[in-house]
């Protein structure tokens, strides 16, 4: 009986992993198509592909360079 109740918790513990993992990698995209409009996605994809070394998504990191990059665009726009 211990034993059926040990590997269902290493069962649902490795469910718990796999669908975390599910998560850390669609976030990002459902974020993109949800909040960002269709003609800056393709540069904010972009962006985080560039500043993202590891499997993960830094989000900080990539959002402070999405911000800093708009202000950039933003500024050259009004200059014009």
């Amino acid at each position: 009986m211990e034993h059926i109740a040990l590997v269902g918790m290493i069962g649902a513990f490795v469910g718990v992993v796999v669908v975390v993992e599910l998560a850390a990698a669609v976030l990002p995209l459902v974020i993109i198509l949800a909040y960002v409009p269709p003609g800056e996605r393709a540069a904010l994809t972009e962006l985080i592909a560039a500043t993202d070394s590891s499997r993960r998504l830094r989000v900080g990191r990539a959002l402070r360079l999405a911000v800093a990059a708009r202000r950039v665009a933003r500024a050259r726009d009004t200059l014009v």
